[in-house]
């Protein structure tokens, strides 16, 4: 049977006006067909049928032409499977088609509905029945679930968000910040290796290819600060390099900074060194303070950065844990943009520098390129205002938004259950105890859930036959990492016991108790011993991969000749450029006493 057939029988009205011309003898059967173009046969049979009650009141039951197949389930049960089918997808456990098809075959059972035998033998829905049930509720449809983290899913609650926007309520009474006094510091990575754009190629290939620079990328951190006017200072960049060089911000945005660390990533030193840049760009003191709003990374709770937030006017203020994808301006108005724009700026690139590759030297140029589109003044503030950060609004997030974590939410132990949970308005008598058990727990989460709910009439639902899944209740282990949570981080309480914590985790590790977050301490002889070995092993690894020479500047990991040092400023250079002198000194160091004898 073909799946998209179309009614092609004309409208009972027309086959009313014929036959009740024929009844009155204007027309015979024949002429009538003619003039309606209408079948003859068809209209033939239809006036056999048709009664003179129906031909005065123009209304009749005969039934002519293609009719409506006989469907499994009635408009009621289908109701019930979409509401089904959307709340699994709201709370992040969607199905899948063959989940769907096995579902509507067991639902069907449930009822003791009449089944096709195809359904029986395969224990599964068919394909006619599932793509005309997708065009029966056009509100369906297949998608491709962007992947989230359980942390994310259960972390993103009404509790949390309601902690972060207590701490922020306070924190606009204390001070009253202007939105030039608001920002938001996050760091993403930029890699060497792009995704290409999508571009026009021909049909009929499965596989459309595009160059990148490797098959993996190197990494490079950028830390972007940006405010609620739309003001944003320049990037700190990170490269994964011992030392950091002068050079490697070639084609950097003006202002920007640079450190530089094995992993690439940021730690507490270069916090610091951000925080100092941030400082010395905005200008805030203890008398005009400022507003920071970052993540739980443990960077970012360092006690020294911490003090330097607190002596020079910065009010730091952390985002609960794994929410930063909800109620992070960055995340929800600039880095996909940026990231979007980087592509593009690295598929130009390779366009511009045939045959070359894409290192991490090249990156700030690009990133110089890209920032500027991405950093527009309404793209910033409008991440600000979807956060509900500024202009404040704690009920910025829908009940929609806080359905993932359904799975993982209880009633408060402190409170009645019987205040906590609300009745669904149903008929008892109808549904079964497991339903009515089922129906009320979902009620307690939302009330536009409760009233979709409330909809069930018959005695089994989907949701009786596959529950949604719930969380158990989690079980104490000894060993649990501290659950960070949103708190104003350079208030004194807070800031004491993250000092507490940060001393106690150094005892526990085995460095010093005392001097902990000052630049000289000691530790014991062997370790001390130790530690130095291996921090001169890989010092020196990556700085012979790094070193350059000074008269011809080529580099030595690709030099099979020998170098010498100068003996003022330590640097090296190739044998043969120093002219085979043992007691090299350099051209700068002599060109320095030069300048000091004259």
């Amino acid at each position: 049977m073909v799946r998209t057939y179309k009614k092609k029988t004309d409208p009972a009205d027309i086959f009313l006006r014929a036959a009740r011309d024929i009844r009155n003898g204007i027309s015979s059967i024949r002429k009538a067909a003619a003039d309606y173009n209408i079948n003859y046969k068809i209209l033939s049979r239809f006036c056999k049928k048709v009664t003179p009650e129906e031909l005065a009141n123009n209304i009749t039951k005969v039934q002519m032409g293609y009719q409506k197949p006989r469907q499994v389930f009635s408009e009621e049960e289908e109701m019930q499977l979409e509401n089904y089918l959307k709340k699994a997808a709201d709370i992040y456990f969607g199905l899948t088609p063959k989940e769907v098809k096995r579902l509507a075959y067991d639902y069907a059972k449930a009822l003791g509905k009449v089944m096709p035998q195809k359904w029986i033998d395969t224990l599964m829905a068919g394909p006619d029945w599932f793509s005309g049930f997708l065009k029966r509720h056009p509100r369906l449809s297949i998608r491709t679930p962007q992947s989230t983290s359980l942390s994310r899913a259960t972390s993103f609650n009404r509790t949390n968000v309601a902690a972060f926007f207590d701490n922020l309520a306070n924190l606009f009474d204390r001070y009253s910040f202007r939105p030039t006094d608001i920002y938001n510091m996050d760091e993403t990575g930029v890699t060497t290796v792009q995704r290409p754009d999508r571009i026009v190629a021909r049909k009929g290939f499965r596989q459309i290819g595009a160059i990148t620079s490797a098959e993996r990328g190197t990494l490079v951190t950028v830390a972007i600060a940006v405010s609620a006017s739309g003001n944003s200072i320049p990037p700190l960049f990170i490269f994964p390099r011992v030392h950091f060089k002068d050079h490697f911000l070639r084609g950097a945005p003006a202002g920007s900074i640079g450190a530089a660390n094995r992993s690439g990533w940021m730690n507490n030193d270069i916090f610091l060194t951000f925080m100092k840049h941030l400082v010395a760009t905005v200008k805030c003191t203890k008398k005009s303070p400022i507003l920071l709003l970052l993540d739980n990374l443990d960077s970012h709770l360092s006690i020294a950065s911490l003090n330097f937030a607190k002596d020079n006017g910065v009010v730091m203020l952390s985002f609960p844990p794994h929410c930063s994808h909800k109620m992070q301006p960055l995340d929800r108005s600039v880095f996909y943009s940026l990231k979007k724009f980087i592509n593009s700026n690295c598929d130009s690139w390779l366009r511009t520098n045939p045959g070359k590759t894409i290192t991490i030297y090249d990156i700030p140029g690009i990133v110089g390129n890209a920032l500027p589109l991405a950093l527009v003044p309404n793209n910033v503030t409008s991440g600000f205002k979807v956060s509900g950060i500024y202009p404040f609004n704690r009920d910025i997030f829908s009940d929609q938004d806080f359905l993932p974590s359904y799975v993982t939410d209880r009633p408060n132990p402190n409170q009645e259950s019987a205040n906590l949970l609300q009745p669904v308005e149903m008929t008892t008598n109808t549904l079964s105890p497991s339903t009515s058990a089922q129906a009320e727990s979902w009620s307690s989460t939302s009330a536009s859930s409760a009233s979709t709910i409330s909809a069930i009439e018959s005695a089994f639902s989907p949701e009786a036959i596959r529950p949604l899944p719930k969380a158990q209740e989690r079980k104490n282990t000894k060993q649990q990492r501290k659950k960070r949570k949103s708190a104003i981080l350079t208030d004194t309480p807070v800031k004491d016991e993250l000092e507490a914590e940060q001393v106690a985790r150094a005892n526990k590790a085995g460095k010093p108790k005392r001097n902990l977050f000052s630049e000289n301490f000691s530790v014991s002889s062997n370790k001390k011993k130790k530690y130095q070995r291996k921090q001169h092993k890989q010092e020196s690894s990556s700085e012979e991969e790094e070193t350059f020479c000074l008269v011809c500047d080529g580099n030595y990991s690709y030099s099979k000749d020998s170098w010498l040092q100068c003996t003022r400023c330590k640097r090296w250079a190739h044998e043969k450029c120093a002219n085979r002198n043992l007691f090299y000194v350099c051209h700068n160091c002599d060109s320095d006493d030069d300048d000091d004898s004259s």
